[in-house]
């Protein structure tokens, strides 16, 4: 009879232990951005797809609007916007970094005529 309740209360625990987990609290941030085109948008998200606590993102071309659900445990909204401007994008009023900015291809940089893709 003990053996059989240790195993309820085991199973229990593993059961309240892997929902906890699953259950794993995220955030959603989004920044304007000067991204202009489809190869920004791949580069966007390409990029911050492998940025540590990041979940998802999107980028609207639209409004230049990025998306990320991130973990908030992991990293923050600066961090984020940081991340974009290393990438050479402009983050709400984190400007890109120059030297990123300038690497892009002359379509994506921020004084490049609009196009269409």
């Amino acid at each position: 009879m003990k053996k059989i309740a240790a195993l309820i209360i085991t199973i229990l625990a593993l059961n309240f232990s892997a929902s906890a987990q699953s259950e794993s609290k995220t955030a959603v941030a989004k920044f304007k951005t000067s991204a202009k085109c489809g190869m920004c948008k791949a580069r966007i998200e390409g990029d911050m797809g492998k940025t540590k606590g990041v979940q998802k993102v999107n980028l609207d071309l639209n409004d230049k609007t990025v998306s990320i659900v991130y973990n908030p445990k992991k990293t923050t909204p600066a961090a984020l916007k940081a991340s974009i401007s290393k990438i050479g994008y402009d983050a709400d009023e984190v400007v890109a970094n120059q030297k990123s900015h300038d690497a892009l291809p002359g379509c994506c940089q921020k004084d490049a005529a609009a196009h269409l893709d």
